[in-house]
Order: structure tokens, then sequence, then C-alpha cells
């Protein structure tokens, strides 16, 4: 039987602190998974729901992006999606009574992790302007004041339209549609803020801003390089992927700043040898200093340049520009910078080249450990040139793998959820449904908060996600919100960004993953694209949690109806009965997506071209594959500071806290932890388990402080420090971006200590 929803948030304030673990999954993840859906939804339906998570005839996870083989186990599913699962399919119920008991002050003083626990939003409700708590508001009143506030508008240009990773093929095809049609690119993402560095580097260096390999690739690599990520939490099913891999013989490298369980041995829960013993991972565990990874691939890079050999020049001729240039640059690698840049020592890094130039297949991972720093764009250009210099693109078992994190944020850009459409992708769009796409930029994330703080937006709209908890810059950013006229968010369950509103606010709740989709057209399914460009079909199986929801998609036509009014020639009503009309002009408008319907409907669906994979076909500026050369970069850190990277806990997924544990570190209880390394911490005067406010620096010279952190003494990279997210969101500055992408630096925030601020 399902348990009820908590009270009361629980005291966070003194977290115990435990010895952290050397192997992840096994029997505790099974016990802990099972454990969460119970509570959540009882016997009978975790049964229902669980059987179902990522089957051919089932529904795609709504956790990461992680894809599947061919052949499913039976329970094709990691801990962390049993925790994602349980909260969309849980019993528990968010009522308009929950509204009227609650005012906003009053979510707006909860934790995450409380509003997430309360359960499934069942109808639409309404804040009006002035009022202390959220309404029930009928969906036609909804829509209209949407286009009212809409309508109202000196411009398109002042609506933002977010997009979280979540929403299907077919509603974010919709929504960009629909924005476009209303006069707006501004269609910021949550791509925005991870991958888009990984973009902007492959777009300009292989010409495609995706991954190049398949699940395959991992299980034929002789080496894999593991760089800024943490898949025992974040992407736990990948180490399936890994321990194939090892079984055949690949040697793995992992570059993080800190040691990681899952990467450490995984016991793997499908077997009875794999839950006994597990299987090691790392070959060579690299404990690199935050942001010092582009230092590194430039050495590595001149190393094997220096070895004779060691380059496919035959690759290098054929299909790749800007080499001489390049090697210029790399040659001026030194291994004095090097070796402080990574704080690695010269035997690790000879001992890592040495396993690199016995591979003749090379994949490189990574995350955002990458991808979130001011230099990232550079970092993943030089990942590229290390994998061209031996022809680890196009190739079986190699090629780049930027581990994606929600279920279809790599679907969504697909789809044209993007604030810097391409001219092609705007020429099909208008010539299919006769509307004239705007053609200048939009914003993206951090422009679209900038916007909306100097007025020029003034409604925001978010299908998904939880913006106000995943952005930077807390302060900032809420008020901004703040700011607007009219926020509205897309839901299934309350978040903080709820309790941080417009003038005027609308949560409007739609079926999950799990729900069935029934229309006037009858049962619909929608489509996901995973992290290495597969399509597939997702159908969920239970009764929906209340019969007031309405479908993403169908969220978004009646919206459009509304705001577009009949003007619009765009057939909107049929595009809701019935989503294979949506594919339909899908397949005409999105390259890759011919005959989208009969390829969907094949059991596993279909996987999307790819020039540099499928035949060294670089769609780039130049026809080939670009060496790129710059200057190294990577964080200076001034004495008495520390560099400090966000991170999430294992009980967590993005913004979305299923619990205040994180056992593979020893952390339970409690949020508020700062890990330090021993010696750093005894030079700064820090006692284990002492508390101290974290206060960033950046050159605006603003104070920004995340109050009463428990110190934890841990082995992290000398001179880093590493705390969760969204609670340290707040020391992010909100102008601190990448380079090229605009992506929040989150991994490399430099940071004082000072003590506690009294409470």
């Amino acid at each position: 039987m399902a348990s009820k929803p908590p009270t009361g948030d629980p005291v966070q304030d003194a977290p115990r602190v435990g010895p952290a673990q050397h192997s992840a999954a096994g029997l505790p993840a099974v016990a802990h998974s099972l454990r969460v859906a119970q509570q959540q939804m009882g016997l009978r339906r975790t049964a229902q729901t669980l059987l179902k998570v990522n089957q051919k005839d089932g529904f795609d996870c709504p956790g990461c992006a992680w894809p599947e083989g061919d052949k499913r186990h039976t329970a094709e599913f990691c801990e962390n999606g049993a925790k994602a699962v349980a909260e969309e399919a849980t019993l528990r119920r968010v009522t308009p009574d929950f509204f009227a008991a609650h005012p906003v002050s009053d979510l707006a003083g909860r934790s995450g992790y409380w509003l997430g626990q309360q359960g499934r939003i069942t109808q639409p409700v309404y804040l009006p302007e002035g009022a202390d708590r959220y309404e029930a508001v009928t969906w036609e009143r909804a829509f209209a004041i949407i286009a009212e506030e809409l309508g109202a508008l000196a411009s398109p240009d002042e609506a933002v339209f977010y997009t979280s990773g979540r929403t299907s093929n077919e509603a974010a095809f919709l929504l960009q549609l629909f924005a476009r049609e209303f006069g707006t690119n501004n269609l910021p993402d949550c791509s925005n803020m991870c991958h888009e560095s990984s973009g902007s580097a492959l777009t300009e260096t292989i010409g495609v801003g995706k991954g190049s390999v398949s699940l395959e690739d991992l299980h034929h690599a002789d080496l894999i390089i593991i760089a800024g990520q943490n898949p025992g939490t974040n992407h736990p099913r990948m180490l399936s992927a890994l321990e194939e891999a090892k079984a055949a013989g690949a040697k793995i490298i992992s570059v993080n700043p800190l040691p990681e369980a899952g990467l450490e041995r995984f016991k793997n829960p499908q077997t009875p040898r794999g839950l006994l013993k597990g299987a090691s991972l790392n070959d060579l565990f690299l404990q690199i200093r935050i942001g010092g990874d582009q230092a590194l691939f430039r050495l590595l890079n001149k190393l094997i340049l220096e070895t004779e050999g060691a380059v496919d020049e035959t690759f290098v001729a054929e299909h790749t520009h800007g080499y001489e240039e390049f090697a210029a640059a790399a040659a001026e690698a030194d291994w004095d910078e090097t070796l402080a840049a990574t704080g690695l020592d010269r035997a690790a890094i000879e001992q890592a080249l040495a396993m690199v130039l016995a591979s003749q297949r090379t994949v490189v991972c990574w995350a955002m450990g990458l991808t979130q720093h001011k230099h990232s764009v550079p970092t993943i250009r030089e990942v590229v040139n290390f994998l061209l210099l031996r022809g680890n693109i196009g190739r079986p078992g190699a090629g780049v793998c930027p581990v994606r994190g929600h279920s279809n944020v790599q679907g969504d850009r697909t789809m044209g959820i993007f604030e810097r459409p391409a001219p092609a992708f705007l020429d099909a769009l208008d010539k299919e449904f006769g509307i004239a796409s705007p053609r200048h930029h939009g914003y993206d994330v951090v422009r679209a908060i900038r916007a909306l703080r100097d007025g020029d937006a003034k409604v925001f709209l978010a299908m998904g996600g939880n913006f106000v908890a995943a952005t930077p810059d807390t302060d900032v950013t809420e008020a901004a919100m703040r700011n607007a006229r009219l926020t509205v968010h897309v839901s299934t369950k309350l978040n903080r960004s709820h309790a941080v509103t417009g003038a005027r606010a609308l949560i409007l709740p739609t079926l999950g993953r799990t729900d069935k989709d029934v229309q006037a057209g009858g049962k619909q399914f929608v489509t996901v694209e995973d992290s290495m460009s597969k399509v597939h079909a997702s159908r969920g199986n239970l009764t929906p949690a209340s019969p007031h929801l309405l479908s993403e998609p169908a969220i978004v036509a009646r919206l459009a109806r509304a705001a577009l009014g009949p003007e619009s020639a765009t057939p909107w009503e049929e595009f809701e009965k019935d989503y294979a009309t949506i594919r339909d002009r899908i397949s005409r408008v999105v390259p890759g997506f011919e005959n989208f319907n009969a390829r969907v409907a094949h059991p596993g669906g279909f996987t999307l071209p790819h020039g540099p994979r499928d035949s060294r076909r670089f769609p780039t500026a130049t026809g080939k594959a670009n060496f790129t050369a710059g200057p190294v970069e990577f964080p200076e850190l001034p004495e008495g500071r520390l560099l400090l990277q966000t991170l999430r806990s294992h009980d967590q997924y993005n913004t979305t806290i299923y619990g205040l544990d994180d056992r593979y570190r020893g952390i339970r209880g409690g949020r508020r932890v700062v890990l330090v390394h021993p010696d750093d911490a005894t030079a700064l005067g820090l006692t284990d388990g002492s508390y101290t406010d974290l206060v960033s620096e950046w050159k605006d010279g603003v104070e920004r402080r995340a109050p009463g952190f428990r110190v934890v003494h841990y082995p992290t990279a000398r001179g880093c420090a590493a705390a969760y997210y969204p609670e340290t969101n707040v020391l992010v500055p909100l102008d601190s971006t990448a380079d090229t992408s605009n992506t929040p630096a989150s991994k490399s925030v430099v940071v004082r200590f000072e003590p506690a601020s009294p409470a």
C-alpha cells in the first residue's frame, strides 16, 4: 500500500556522514528502488509500471536518455529510473483543496523535496493578480488568460517558450510551430544549460551536434575515456554497457575531480555474479583538477604527434581540415603548465598515453564536467582533435559520446526547439505550413532571464521542467520571474517554479509518460530520441491521475487555437485528435524522419542518419572534419579559495529530489554539505563537521552566499570542492557563461569560506 506524503519538511540541517562506498548498484539499489516504488505506488501498481519501463511495447523512462539495446531485460531500468517512474505514477494527489490550504508564500518556504513528494496535480489552477493562493480554473479560461496576455504584448518577442527535455517529439514540434507562427524564436530549453557546449563544438568540428556512437560501438571499443561524468548516479544503465565492453577486452580511463563508486565497481543486479561480486570498471583514474581537461587533451595530442606512426595520416589527409595549424598549437603544449592545470603527475599522463596508443578504437564520453565552464567549447574541440588524430570518428567502436541527461532533450532540439534555428529548417517549416517564421535569433536561457529581469519579456511559458531551480544566480532569476506579467507551467507535479510567479500564474497539469493517452482519434503514442539518435515510440499504460488532465500535444494545440484565432490555417484540432498527423508533418520538415509513421511502428524504432558516423561525411563549412587550434585555458584560483563544482546526489535527478541521502558518498539525512579535501580543509581551518557559508567571487563584485553548509572531508582533487545543486545555484553568476555556447559555468565557481551565518 502506498504511503501518504510528508506533512512537514524533514530537518536537513544535521546530515550524517559515513564512509563513501566503492561499488554501485547491487542489492542495495534493488531494495531502495522497490521501497520507493512501494511508497509511491503500492505493490500492484509497481509491477504494472516497472515491467513496462523501456520495453518496446511500453513507455520510455522519464529519466535519462541512455539508449536500450535490441534485446531488453525484463527489468530494463535502473534505481533512479525506478524513482522517476514511481514519482510520476504515484497514487498521491494535489487537488484544489491542497492549494486552498497552502498559500503561495507557504509553498515558497518549502523544500523542493517536500513539494515533489505531494503527488500529481489533478486540475489546472490559476493565481490571479494580487491573490495569495492558486484556485481551480477551467481549461477554457486558462487558455483565454494566456491568449489575453499574449495578445497584449507589444511584440511577439516579449514571450518566452521554454522546453524541458521530458517533452515528446510531437509536443516539441507543435510548440516550436506555435511560437514561430506567433512570431518569435524565443525557444530556450534545458540544452542551453547542459550540452549546448557539446552541440556548439561538434557542429563546428564534425558538422553534427550529436554523438557519433551506438551502443555496439561502446561494446566493441578498445578504450573508453569517461571525462567529467558520473554514470553510477546520472546514467546508471550505462554501467551495463561498460561492463560488456570490459568483458570484451576494453580498457576504461575515468577523468574526474571526484572518485565515483560506479566506475570503481559495478554490481549488476541482472546477474548472480554481478550481485555477489561485480565487475571492476576503471583501469586508470585521472583525478583531474576542475577545468583542467583541455590542458590534458592538448598535451596528449602533442605526445601523439611526437610518436612515430601514431597519427592516422590517411584519415587526416582525406577527411580533415586545419591539421597544420592545430599541430603547431599542440606542439606548444607544456608539461609544467599541464601538470599545474590538471593536478596530475607525469607518470599518470604517460600511463594514459600508453593506453591511448595501444587502442585502435577509442570512444570519449563526457557530460557536465566538460560542458559547464567558460572554456567548455575549446575543451570539447580538443577532444575532437584527439579523436581525429587517430581516425576515431566514423570507425566502428570509436567516436564522440556526449551523454545526454533528460530523456528527450536531444529529440526536442531535433524537432526545432532552438533559439537559433538553421535557415533550412525554417524554410521547410514555412513551406509546409504556409507561415513566415521570424529569422532573427531568439533568447536562450540566460538571455531569457535577462529579458525578464529588464522588462523586455513579459510572458513566460514552460513545457515541463523546474526553470527557477535549474537556472543560475537564484536571486536574480527569481526576481526576473516575479517581474513577468504571466508565468505558465505545464507540469505533472509541484516544484519550486510554481511558487515563484509573475503577477499572474497558471499551472497546467499534463499526462505523464506512464499515462494512457486517448484522444478523439483513439489511443495515442508519442516518440522520443535517445542519446544515440534512435527514435522510438512511448506508450503509457496507466489510467491518468485525473480526468481533468490534458496531454502536452493537446495543451499546445488548444493554446495555439486560442492565441492565434481563426486566422491560423494550421490544423491544430486535427493534431490534437491524432498524433500520426503531427508525425506526417514532421516527416516533411525534419531530415531523417521520412516515412516517420511507418518506421516508428517497427519495434525499437529507427536510427537517424549521421554523416560522420555512417560514411565519414562531414557537413561542415569546409566539407571536412575540422581540427581547431586555440590557447589552452583553465581556471585561475586565488590564494585561500577553492574551485567549486555543483553536482547531483544519488537521490536526485536534475532538480527532482527523491530523498535526502547520497549513499555512494556516505551522506545521509541532508543536502547542505560541501566536500573538501582534508589537506585543503586544514589549510583553510575547516574542521570536519563544522558549518560554513559558501561565498562565490566573480568579477562583478556582487556577493553571492549559500549559508549553512556542513564541511565533509572528502578525497576531492586538491584545490577543489563540490556541493549539490540547486542549493548552490545561488553562487553561479548569471553572466558567468561558456564562450560561444552561453551555458552557465556551474562547474568552476571560485568560492571562499566564511563562518556560518546565524540561523
